[in-house]
């Protein structure tokens, strides 16, 4: 064992001197393996970060949610667009009917809204705004905090008071220097009281941020909006008892909703039931895709980089020739010569393989200041020096091989 790691470190320094003497052909050598490293560990952690993002945003709706909806979010080859055209949308009574007839249900809440609208404060005007209306239920089912104030009461969601929460986006805009809570906004003409403002989320891949939103009650905003309005888009959230499974929950609101809209047995469901389960699986697979152009992209720059080091050891075996004849000429094995030269293209490899994720790391740095968030994990670093040292031995072993098998005599005489 010691014997081997003396070999070890002998072909070691010998490698990082062979490097060193030849600094130009070092440097030629390791831009292949840098770029190519650097385009698959890149691409791959700017998936990461992204892949974390979106998947952020989707846990956000719930995983034990279902969302009882017009559309489905699933959208196949044969996908019958004209058919959920015609499909009714959930209405408020019907929630109140599934809530009735559940028991397989923890909480149910009515949602609708629309965005592109502009909400006012005095001279104050903020743009492109979303205007959300929900049940007062809505909190039992979404997560999110409130910086100020408040959220509604049951009297003022059941009542329909002219009450909202706007977000923290909204609040900067209507009110800049002062406190929102108390103060009054006007939404399509009608005056509301803010009561509370959300904190600050940041933006979402999905749309699911509170940031740039009015929270409304669902019964205020039926006196000044039509939600049988495709452009509303109302939903009923449903969410599950603990230990009640979505598979479950959702063969229970089928039946209700089937028996509440009167289908008969031979006609098809006229709703949908979603879950964050059928986005989660199709992010997956748009992420492996993604993950696949990186190796496709990154494998030709090291595709490159390999013959580019393959060549340049076939060079360094030729230069040592003699060097080489002596030392088997003073007993060298063939596997000291084979080592001595695969350690000298594997730690080539690594040097780029070193330098590409050091690349990297200064575009998270920089991504990081913009903010975007890619975080460089353990995971790529070590892929990316798993790839070079084998993209290190493939190159190597033909040219070391070679320089293994030759005759000491041949060699001594070549050099002379």
């Amino acid at each position: 064992m010691i014997y081997i790691l003396k070999l070890i470190k002998e072909s070691v320094l010998m490698a990082l001197n062979a490097l060193v003497i030849n600094k130009l052909r070092t440097f030629l050598s390791l831009l292949g393996i840098t770029i190519g490293i650097f385009a698959i560990i890149s691409v791959f952690t700017a998936v990461d970060g992204l892949e974390s993002n979106v998947k952020g945003s989707i846990q956000s709706l719930g995983s034990n949610v279902v969302y009882v909806q017009k559309w489905p979010w699933t959208f196949g080859p044969d996908y019958p667009w004209w058919k959920y055209w015609q499909r009714p949308l959930p209405g408020y009574k019907e929630m109140e009917q599934l809530r009735k007839r559940s028991t397989l249900a923890e909480e149910f809440a009515f949602v609708a809204g629309n965005g592109n609208q502009t909400i006012k404060h005095n001279s104050y005007s903020a743009e492109d705004c979303s205007i959300t209306l929900a049940s007062h239920t809505y909190s039992g089912i979404i997560t999110f905090n409130i910086s100020q104030g408040r959220y509604f009461t049951d009297i003022e969601s059941e009542s329909g008071y002219p009450v909202a929460i706007l977000g923290s986006e909204v609040k900067n805009i209507l009110f800049p220097n002062e406190i929102a809570e108390g103060k009054y906004i006007k939404v399509r003409g009608r005056k509301l009281r803010v009561i509370g403002v959300f904190a600050k989320e940041g933006e979402s891949i999905i749309g699911e941020s509170h940031d740039n939103t009015v929270l409304i009650p669902v019964n205020f905003a039926r006196k000044i909006i039509d939600l049988s309005s495709d452009q509303m888009d109302p939903f009923i959230m449903v969410k599950a008892k603990e230990g009640i499974s979505n598979k479950q929950l959702m063969e229970e609101l089928r039946g209700n909703m089937r028996s509440i809209r009167r289908l008969r047995p031979i006609e098809d469901d006229d709703f949908a039931l979603n879950e964050t389960k059928l986005l989660s699986t199709q992010v997956n697979s748009m992420f492996d895709a993604i993950s696949i152009g990186g190796w496709i992209i990154g494998g030709f720059s090291i595709l490159v980089g390999g013959f580019g080091i393959a060549n340049i050891m076939f060079v360094s075996v030729k230069e040592r020739t003699g060097i080489i004849g002596i030392q088997k000429s003073l007993g060298a094995k063939n596997y000291f010569i084979l080592l001595q030269f695969l350690t000298e293209s594997v730690c080539l490899c690594l040097i780029g393989g070193i330098l590409g994720i050091l690349l990297v790391f200064f575009v998270t740095l920089a991504a990081s200041a913009y903010g975007f968030d890619m975080p460089l994990t353990t995971a790529n670093i070590i892929l990316g020096l798993s790839v070079s040292a084998i993209i290190g031995i493939i190159s190597g072993f033909v040219p070391a091989y070679t320089a293994s098998r030759l005759d000491p005599v041949e060699a001594i005489r070549s050099n002379g």
